[in-house]
């Protein structure tokens, strides 16, 4: 196996990442890089501390990263002298899961989910009473403990759909439930460490606290980087267009 310091530079490959959205961008960066062949099969990534250092992210992030696309079979650790992580010899084609349709048009699917949530988070900063609130701190905690990512993600729906319901407008519960739906296909298809699905959920937290405070553009904010993670994990998985 070959390092992938050795031989062209990849340079753009290892370019520093955003900091909003570092670990979701990693996955993306690394990904896509493996996708295209800017990182071959059997390549060795650069040791976890010059990574670390040049993507300019803490090492948990990169760890969380490299996790997500070893799970997702782009990636193999490997222990002992001549150890690493090495780009796996076999990429696996984008996951099969989703309808065909679904996975073609995966970009439109989370661009009208943006749309929903942060008209949904604008108006729910207006409009949102206590219970709502409530109701969003609850399922939090119920993701908090939640054991494996379907008993996890049943909360999250549920989150977002109390989102929704803190507008007051009946319509975009409906909107919020079509394009969860929608998601729910596309994101059994990705890998779910545990530090990932923590990470979503003090997002969650971050945003119930703009919403009390009635902070309507820092919830859009807030709402608006929680599903950018998501598109960056999905754009290093499916299809590019």
């Amino acid at each position: 196996m070959v390092s992938a310091m050795e031989g062209r530079p990849n340079t753009a490959v290892f370019e520093p990442v955003a900091a909003s959205t570092a670990f979701e961008g990693t996955v993306e960066r690394l990904g896509t890089a493996i996708k295209l062949g800017l990182l071959a099969a059997g390549e060795r990534l650069p040791p976890e501390r010059e990574l670390a250092t040049r993507l300019a992210i803490s090492r948990s992030t990169l760890r969380m990263a490299l996790q997500a696309l070893a799970e997702g079979g782009y990636l193999v650790a490997l222990r002992g002298r001549g150890g690493g992580t090495f780009v796996a010899d076999e990429i696996p084609q984008p996951a099969p899961s989703p309808a065909p349709e679904l996975a073609a048009a995966w970009r439109q699917i989370v661009d009208r989910r943006l749309a929903v949530e942060a008209g949904a988070a604008l108006l729910a900063a207006e409009r949102a009473r206590p219970e709502h609130l409530e109701s969003m701190r609850l399922l939090i905690d119920q993701m908090a403990v939640a054991r494996g990512f379907d008993e996890y993600r049943r909360a999250d729906i549920h989150f977002h759909l109390a989102l929704a319901e803190g507008t007051g407008v009946p319509r975009i519960v409906a909107d919020m439930t079509e394009v969860q739906g929608s998601m729910t296909e596309l994101i059994r298809a990705i890998p779910h460490p545990q530090e990932v699905l923590a990470h979503a959920n003090r997002q969650h937290l971050r945003l119930v606290a703009a919403l009390e405070r009635r902070e309507a553009m820092r919830s859009v904010r807030l709402i608006e980087e929680h599903l950018r993670g998501t598109e960056h994990i999905l754009a290093a998985f499916f299809p590019s267009s």
